[in-house]
């Protein structure tokens, strides 16, 4: 896919992975549409780039509705990436009693459900737009997380939404191959976000000490730079790539 010129939009694109990533679209040429529950990084990302920004939630289908529109203003939507998301940690049995329904549902709303809700939403809107010279109308691309695989314990609920994000990719190119529309997923493992600021400097020595190669965190920029990669290759269709350092989590 040439991205010059393009419509994007990215989900969670106020911060971490989601700013990295508007941030390499723009560089690369593509007008990008930033949404965010937090409207004002939202609003300071599209500032830096050129973009505009939508506050909303992605589970809900008027607010991602509102945001393809200011997408689909920039130019031809051929691009919907979704890092919105949300970690926790709980036990399926603690302390506290069994784990909360509504925080395991919560959990799966946002991470799967707003995933889904982008993908359906925009893949209608790319289904309308002018193919290009090989047939291609767009693609969309979710992000999962190597706790998808190897979740860890109070992950549980992390894990199933992440699970789920992996289990329809391929379901989804399959179904959208007939508009000409992509279907891939990327699955991090350790990166260095604003989350990860919250911890102490030697929690955060530790985990950077994991994966196998390079021995450290990973960067945003380096989740960024897969997704143009991703969006780029035709042939990547239906798949999820792990992006780890060869890192394989243990259950604690």
């Amino acid at each position: 896919m040439e991205l010059k010129g393009i419509a994007a939009i990215v989900t969670g694109g106020g911060s971490g992975l989601g700013a990295a990533t508007a941030e390499a679209l723009a560089a690369a040429g593509a007008r990008v549409a930033v949404m965010d529950r937090n409207g004002e990084a939202a609003r300071a990302v599209a500032a830096r780039i050129g973009g505009t920004a939508s506050l909303g939630d992605v589970t809900q289908e008027e607010d991602v509705a509102a945001a393809l529109d200011a997408a689909q203003a920039l130019g031809p939507l051929r691009l919907a990436i979704s890092c919105a998301g949300i970690g926790t940690a709980k036990r399926i049995v603690g302390r506290d009693g069994p784990h909360p329904l509504d925080h395991f549902a919560r959990v799966i709303a946002i991470n799967l459900t707003g995933s889904f809700n982008l993908m359906r939403l925009a893949a209608a809107r790319m289904a309308t737009v002018e193919p290009d010279e090989e047939g291609e109308r767009g693609m969309v691309l979710n992000t999962a997380s190597i706790a998808a695989y190897e979740g860890q314990i109070g992950q549980v609920a992390y894990a199933a939404s992440k699970g789920g994000i992996v289990a329809m990719t391929l379901p989804a190119a399959r179904e959208l191959a007939r508009f000409g529309i992509r279907v891939n997923t990327i699955a991090p493992g350790l990166i260095e976000t604003p989350l990860m600021d919250e911890l102490p400097p030697e929690a955060r020595e530790a985990l950077g000490r994991l994966p196998l190669f390079p021995r450290r965190l990973g960067r945003a920029g380096e989740f960024a730079d897969l997704v143009l990669a991703v969006a780029r290759n035709r042939l990547l269709n239906g798949e999820t790539i792990r992006l780890d350092g060869a890192l394989r989590l243990s259950p604690q």
